[in-house]
């Protein structure tokens, strides 16, 4: 179980301020990455960001999409240049982690609001190769509360095949005549998917074959061919079912 030291406490933020001095710096190579690290460096500002802890038996669960440190591309909605910086996406408290080369100690809160998207480096493993992974606005989710969340792109095509990370806090339980006994904080993890079309429209599905045929019918007949083809079982096999039927425009 993963289990991390918590207590609440908001990070004063700053803006995004963009000097002149900045501007001018951007020009040339290396003037160029000195400057995308001062961008990076205006998004945080303030003490360190203080992590749950639970009650006094601790926490059981991750508030994280993915509990490593990741180098990430960050893109704004101004295309202003930002440094790859290690990140984290704490999906329980909505918001964006980073460590800056000046605080690699320190888990330091972004100032997400302009923020469109980043892309997760993820390295290696025995399991897997290197990859990169896709993190959007939800702009489009269908509850107004999550359209500042973030959901992973699992594919893209004609269609598009998104996960929405949702995570809960259930408080400990154990005073009270109807008390459960339950000692610890636990964070509760629901998963749930979506198909987009190319219009617009969002679906949210099981990764089976027949939620996903009713949900893209122009794919039905070649979704049958490559599920019997490729038995898929775990979130990666169906994400590379849909490259098969449904390629990326942009390859």
């Amino acid at each position: 179980m993963f289990l991390i030291p918590m207590n609440f406490r908001l990070l004063p933020l700053l803006g995004l301020l963009l000097t002149g001095a900045t501007a001018h710096a951007q020009q040339g190579s290396q003037s160029g990455g000195v400057a995308a690290q001062a961008n990076l460096n205006a998004l945080v500002a303030g003490a360190p960001a203080v992590l749950p802890r639970g009650e006094s038996y601790g926490l059981k669960g991750s508030p994280y999409a993915d509990n490593r440190w990741l180098p990430a591309l960050i893109t704004l909605n101004t295309n202003t240049p930002l440094a790859p910086v290690p990140l984290k996406y704490d999906v329980l408290d909505h918001r964006l982690l980073m460590r800056t080369l000046a605080r690699p100690k320190d888990s330091l809160q972004l100032d997400d609001r302009q923020v469109v998207r980043f892309v997760l480096q993820e390295p290696a493993t025995p399991f897997g190769p290197a990859r990169q992974r896709v993190f959007r606005r939800f702009s489009d989710a269908p509850l107004e509360k999550h359209r500042t969340d973030y959901v992973e792109v699992l594919h893209e095509g004609q269609y598009s095949l998104l996960k929405h990370y949702i995570k809960t806090l259930k408080k400990a339980n154990y005073q009270g005549a109807y008390s459960t006994d339950q000692r610890y904080d636990e964070i509760e993890d629901k998963t749930v998917y979506y198909l987009r079309s190319a219009a617009g429209s969002l679906v949210p599905v099981k990764l089976a074959l027949k939620p996903l045929q009713a949900a893209a019918p122009t794919l039905a007949a070649a979704l049958k061919t490559a599920v019997a083809a490729k038995s898929p079982k775990t979130e990666a096999d169906w994400a590379d079912v849909l490259n098969t039927v449904d390629p990326s425009s942009a390859k």
